[in-house]
């Protein structure tokens, strides 16, 4: 029953998604719903960013249709992350100062723990701080890693499928289900987004798959020791993270503010290295995968949780060092390397 249900279920998923956006476009041109193109931007033409509404009713529909969505848990991930999703519509429309997007996701985060979704650490209330701050983060990681045609669409499919395979291994069948639902709708926008996009998903999109992600991670490593833990959190959510540690570690260098926006993601120096876009997007996506292969590999007992947890970590290490040898601010240097040009002719 549980396999017809994921397949029906999933379905309509796709379909609500795949077919609600061909109208929200044409509402957000009439609008002027749209992400104009500019110098910290990487798309060259005007393009709607209402996707997220799509992805978050083939989610949120489906998933309320389903009598196994028992567990109040799982229930409780799908509200947090439908109210960061309607945060990041209301951003999308009128910007929002970040502390107000700050305070509305943490206020979600501490709903999602106080359902009884929180890691295992040191015990009582040091475990919950943790989680909320691991959930915030990761939902605003997972918002940045939206920078390039395709690349978070990709990822949020891939990464969802394998989460919801291990949480059915797992026996967490309603988190299995909502896993299921969240892939298919991503897949229904993808065929939207993928290059060149005809719609972005916005901030509705990115933060409400941030958040549903990083929760159901959570939800599956809950009780675990720390290798474990640490493998489970970080494997299903590694393309986010290593994309916001390369961003910060760049900045800082360069001494660029950590909150401004630019074109010197992953994605972005991955297309300096000669890559077209559509290589970009199936690139992240496959890494996701081979990664979602692992949690999956851990949750059938077959590889060992340390090994995975150091092997990870330190791969992630490795990348973000390595990726700060692509120039991603070729503008800067070429004036910094003018203006001393100037100062020896003077």
């Amino acid at each position: 029953m549980n396999g017809i249900m994921a397949v029906a279920s999933g379905a309509a998923a796709a379909l609500i998604c795949g077919t609600a956006i061909v109208p929200l476009k044409r509402l957000a041109v009439r609008w002027d719903l749209t992400d104009r193109p500019s110098a910290k931007k990487a798309h060259a033409r005007p393009t709607p960013y209402v996707g997220g509404i799509g992805i978050m009713l083939g989610t949120f529909v489906p998933a309320l249709a389903l009598p196994e969505l028992t567990d109040r848990r799982v229930i409780a991930i799908l509200l947090g992350a439908t109210v960061v999703g309607l945060l990041g519509l209301i951003d999308d429309i009128r910007p929002l100062p970040p502390v107000t997007r700050l305070v509305v996701e943490t206020v979600a985060a501490v709903e999602v723990v106080l359902s009884g979704v929180h890691v295992t650490l040191v015990g009582g209330w040091l475990d919950g701080v943790a989680t909320v701050v691991w959930l915030v983060v990761l939902a605003n990681s997972f918002n940045l890693l939206d920078n390039m045609d395709g690349v978070l669409g990709s990822v949020a499919t891939v990464t969802a499928a394998f989460l919801a395979v291990s949480a059915f291994v797992s026996a967490q069948t309603s988190l299995a289900l909502l896993m299921t639902v969240l892939t298919c709708a991503t897949l229904g926008f993808l065929k939207h987004n993928w290059p060149r996009a005809r719609v972005f998903m916005g901030d509705s999109g990115s933060l409400f798959i941030g958040f549903l992600l990083s929760c159901s991670a959570v939800l599956l490593m809950a009780g675990q020791g720390p290798p474990t833990l640490i493998a489970g959190l970080l494997l299903p959510t590694f393309v986010a993270t290593v994309d916001t540690g390369v961003v910060l570690v760049s900045r800082l260098r360069a001494g660029h503010s950590p909150l401004r926006g630019g074109t010197d993601h992953v994605s972005h120096r991955l297309r300096r290295l000669g890559l077209p876009t559509w290589a970009v997007a199936a690139g992240l996506g496959l890494i996701a995968a081979i990664l979602g292969g692992f949690l999956v590999a851990m949750a059938l007992r077959w590889t060992s949780p340390l090994i995975t947890a150091m092997v990870t970590v330190g791969t992630a290490v490795v990348l973000i060092i390595l990726l700060q040898g692509v120039n991603a601010y070729p503008s800067t240097d070429h004036a910094k390397s003018s203006s001393r040009i100037r100062e020896r002719r003077r």
